[in-house]
């Protein structure tokens, strides 16, 4: 199996689009893996996770051909994680020749940020039935996608929507996909993911250095929860361990997050970054 990063901020990006940090400093001056476009992932290049307003750059910057994509999983509907306005464009009229159906996955919230966007009056005269579908999923509800099974956890995040990190399973392989939540998951959440062995876990690590009661990770939960994790037994010690979804509120760079993370054995993803496993 293999996960590609196709972008590794949080919602403001980074560097911030109005923000004088000296995080966003640097990382203006710096360039490289330091800028980080909103957070979006794609599993074998059949599985896209999350929908921000970068993935248009994404699908120019690794060469990506999203009309050949027939699933979805979205974890929330933040717009830095679900941007559906551009769904539009997958319709007949704007993307020709895309492949079947596009299945969009998510909760209640998702779902209504969907039928807002695409039944907007400019697009009526380009109705999405033949393009794409919503599929409002359950916690727990597991389901198969183009060969993978597919679990969706809720997360520790907004209190307002069934917020949803996904155990995804393939062939023998299974890795966790942990944006956006915080430590204080419910013990039915746990369970689910404590009944699962890992060959990747993909955490996410906003805070930084900082520490949070919820919401978000920051790098200390980050070893707490690969540390749950590894008192259960869900991964080995070859389970490749990445931090994700990072914020200029963090206050590293990408130098001082890879300074830290190879004492601990993570991995710092950036935007790009690909991960076979």
């Amino acid at each position: 199996m293999e996960i590609q990063y196709l972008g590794t901020a949080a919602a403001e990006g980074l560097p911030a689009l109005f923000c004088d940090c000296e995080t966003c400093k640097k990382a203006r001056n710096t360039g490289g893996k330091d800028v980080r476009t909103r957070t979006q992932s794609i599993v074998d290049g059949k599985i896209l996770i999350d929908f921000p307003p970068d993935t248009y750059t994404h699908a120019l910057s690794y060469s990506l051909r999203l009309g050949q994509v027939q699933h979805l999983l979205v974890t929330h509907s933040h717009m830095d994680h679900f941007f559906p306005v551009e769904l539009i464009h997958r319709h007949e009229h704007f993307g020709h020749n895309a492949k079947g159906m596009l299945h969009v996955y998510g909760n209640a919230a998702v779902e209504k940020a969907f039928y807002d966007a695409v039944l907007i009056d400019r697009f009526k005269v380009h109705p999405l039935d033949d393009a794409v579908r919503f599929i409002r999923l359950d916690p727990f509800a597991d389901f198969m996608a183009d060969g993978y099974h597919i679990i969706p956890v809720p997360a520790d995040h907004d209190k307002r929507e069934t917020c949803l990190i996904y155990i995804i399973e393939k062939d023998g392989k299974c890795f966790l996909y942990g944006h956006d939540t915080g430590m204080n998951l419910s013990s039915e959440a746990w369970n689910c993911i404590f009944s699962h062995k890992y060959d990747l876990i993909s955490m996410d690590a906003t805070m930084g250095r900082q520490k949070t009661d919820g919401y978000h990770m920051g790098l200390a939960d980050d070893i707490a929860f690969a540390g749950k994790l590894e008192e259960r037994g869900c991964i080995r010690p070859d389970t490749v361990r990445v931090i994700s979804h990072f914020s200029h509120n963090g206050g590293m760079t990408h130098g001082e997050l890879e300074g830290f993370a190879g004492k601990h054995g993570l991995v710092v993803a950036y935007d790009g970054m690909k991960v076979s496993f």
